[in-house]
């Protein structure tokens, strides 16, 4: 199930299903520490004249949507038995760690009833189910979830009055469902604590006459101390939840739309996707600078691991969208992050955590008896690549000199090195799927690219030695690349090829990555025939059997595949990097109808609330594997940013693209 979608203030993050369940918790970083680990829920719930029923019954018609100007939700629920409708907003608050939920509930029948509404709390504090409390503090009439230097506050009011009624029990031990089992007759137990693995539920009763709506306000504050979760509860209580909202709604209103984009010839569906790709990637980003690759935990459930990691490569691009959109200071945040993570010898590692350790990794230190690098290059070259356009777009002399050494002189060292002295090919690594090993069209291709990025930079510090060793190294690699991974016969680019042993092995798959690596880093230029011939053949190849359209990574990819009948599920980003090249060989506004095909396909098949996953089914469309993810957003905004200035270049709008 993936997320319906996330919100996020770079502290706390709270992820809702489908139904409008909070699924994942994460504090104090983003994606570190999950205290809810997508098995655990926090419900909703309303019970009337006898019956109880929490959002996740189907009886329940429930919409979860993404406001077009604001990370807020709008959540619309209604029961047709119950006649019971709820109305909900939920934001974190962008200011502290505090999570709102402001609720309309309407009596949808014409007499007067009795209407109770739940919420009930499940919690894994610190990923351990076990050694929690939960007790009811009568100081300021909330529920406390704690262990250690994690606290978790609930307050919550119907028409400005505290909630009536609470209890704290077990989850998950010992026979007991939950604390929200509690609430089928209608009252709660008011066990004031209880440890271990505990939850909780609160009740918020009140008479609605016929057709008549109360306003209930939820909210849950995360800290380190209970004081400090005391002194959030007061000022929610001061600055009242109401007030919370509509300043979050304020500044994500402000941050989104800080530039007047205009946006020709795109559809408002595609426009509003744009806006919530932009929020998606910033509720992506830690306070420490690191962004997330997904927070669906989900993933767990699946396989042996989550995406909750800053993959540089995915990072990359992310930061790539956002100083192409404007927003130079965030991206400027992840940079700092790499220059505290990058290896002394000038290369990243496979994945890291938000807090700057390393993370888990499945590519091995030894091959054939001999030890090797379990790097993937291209995670290397696209961050000194991103760098050189982060500068573009900052014009920040200073921060380049502050992270030159780091960021540009010792991985472009390390990527100069790091190469056969025969052929002058990047030596082998792992492909940016993490799968195999080689000298990959797309990891040496990132190398150029990151080189030539490499020589820019020191020609604006005034470094000329190490310019002009950069620019010489750029174009071996370059003849490299034309030399050993071109198929001029077949007209297109090798996967890889292997150099182990003095001879030559050559992964002939059709990937994706391949063209498109050898376009994006300038390798050759957009109208060259060798990429015309290379794209066309992708593209026919990697679209077979996808009748949903989009274009898989690479031929037989078996990634969470379920048919034997396509060439592997398409992905968002793969099928974005075919309209960035249509965008770039475009001469006219018709030549460019192509790439706006393209989008309008991706937000045919982004959610409702605009959430993108990885991938979707080939023959229905239904989204796979992890959602929202991260990369898939930066795809749609670096296409949209690049189709906007190519209206600029054609003259066919002035001031499409405003960011600097």
């Amino acid at each position: 199930m993936s997320r319906a979608i996330v919100l996020s203030n770079s502290e706390l993050v709270v992820a809702l299903d489908d139904r409008a369940q909070v699924r994942d918790i994460y504090y104090p970083h983003v994606g570190l520490e999950d205290h809810v680990r997508g098995h655990y829920l926090h419900r909703v719930g309303v019970w009337v004249e006898g019956r109880l029923s929490w959002l996740s019954d189907p009886a329940w018609e429930v919409r979860v949507e993404c406001e077009e100007d604001a990370l807020v939700s709008k959540v619309t629920a209604k029961h047709a038995g119950f006649q019971v409708e709820l109305i909900m907003h939920d934001v974190v608050y962008n200011e502290r760690a505090i999570f709102l939920r402001s609720v309309e509930v309407k009596n949808a029948v014409e007499r007067t009833r009795e209407i109770k509404l739940y919420f009930a709390q499940q919690f894994e504090i610190a990923k351990m189910h076990g050694g929690d409390t939960a007790y009811y503090d009568p100081e300021c009439h909330a529920i406390i979830h704690y262990k250690g230097r994690r606290v978790f506050l609930i307050g919550a009011t119907i028409n400005g009055a505290p909630f009536q009624d609470f209890a704290c029990g077990l989850s998950g031990f010992q026979g007991h469902e939950g604390t929200h089992k509690d609430a089928e007759d209608g009252k709660l137990g008011k066990n004031p604590i209880e440890h271990g693995p505990a939850d909780s539920a609160v009740g918020l009763y009140g008479t609605y006459t016929g057709g008549e709506t109360k306003q209930v306000e939820y909210w849950l504050a995360a800290a380190e101390t209970i004081p400090d979760a005391h002194e959030l509860n007061t000022y929610v209580l001061q600055k009242t939840p109401a007030h919370l909202l509509e300043s979050a709604r304020g500044f994500w209103g402000a941050w989104v739309g800080a530039y007047e984009w205009h946006f020709d010839g795109l559809t408002k569906d595609q426009v509003v996707l744009f806006k919530k790709s932009l929020m998606y990637i910033r509720a992506h980003v830690d306070h420490g600078g690191g962004i997330l690759a997904s927070l669906d935990s989900d993933m767990l459930n699946y396989g042996l691991d989550t995406y909750t990691y800053i993959w540089p490569r995915d990072a990359a691009y992310s930061a790539l969208a956002l100083d192409r959109s404007g927003d130079a200071a965030v991206s400027r945040r992840f940079f700092m992050f790499c220059k505290e993570v990058i290896r002394k010898e000038g290369y990243f590692m496979h994945k890291y955590l938000p807090d700057r350790s390393l993370g888990s990794s499945w590519h091995p230190w030894v091959r054939n008896g001999h030890s090797e690098l379990p790097i993937q290059e291209d995670e290397t070259a696209l961050v000194l690549y991103a760098l050189g356009e982060h500068y573009i777009h900052s014009r920040d002399v200073e921060f380049l000199e502050e992270v030159y050494g780091a960021l540009v002189e010792a991985p472009a060292n390390f990527m100069l090195e790091y190469r056969d002295p025969t052929t002058k090919l990047p030596l082998a690594s792992y492909d940016l799927w993490e799968e195999k090993r080689g000298s990959h069209t797309f990891s040496c291709a990132s190398v150029y690219g990151a080189l030539l990025a490499a020589e820019r930079l020191s020609k604006v510090l005034g470094k000329k030695d190490q310019e002009a060793r950069y620019r010489n190294g750029a174009q071996e690699v370059r003849q490299a690349i034309l030399a050993h991974l071109w198929d001029e016969k077949e007209g297109y680019f090798y996967k890889s090829v292997d150099l182990e042993g003095g001879t030559m092995t050559i992964d002939r798959t059709i990937d994706m990555s391949s063209g498109y690596g050898v376009f994006s880093f300038g390798v050759l230029p957009p109208n060259d025939s060798k990429l015309a011939r290379a794209f066309e053949k992708s593209v026919r190849a990697l679209s077979y059997g996808a009748e949903a359209g989009g274009l898989a990574r690479y031929e037989g990819d078996k990634y969470y595949l379920e048919r034997t009948d396509v060439a592997g599920n398409p992905w968002f980003t793969t099928t974005l990097w075919y309209a960035e090249y249509l965008i770039a060989i475009a001469s006219s506004a018709n030549e460019l109808v192509r790439a706006k095909d393209i989008f309008a396909w991706t937000a045919k098949y982004a959610l409702v609330s605009g959430v993108l996953s990885e991938q979707i089914d080939p023959k229905t469309g239904a989204q796979i594997s992890a959602a929202p993810l991260c990369w898939s957003h930066a795809a749609y905004v670096n296409a949209v940013t690049l189709y906007l200035t190519k209206l600029e270049e054609l003259g066919l709008c002035v001031g499409c693209n405003p960011a600097p």
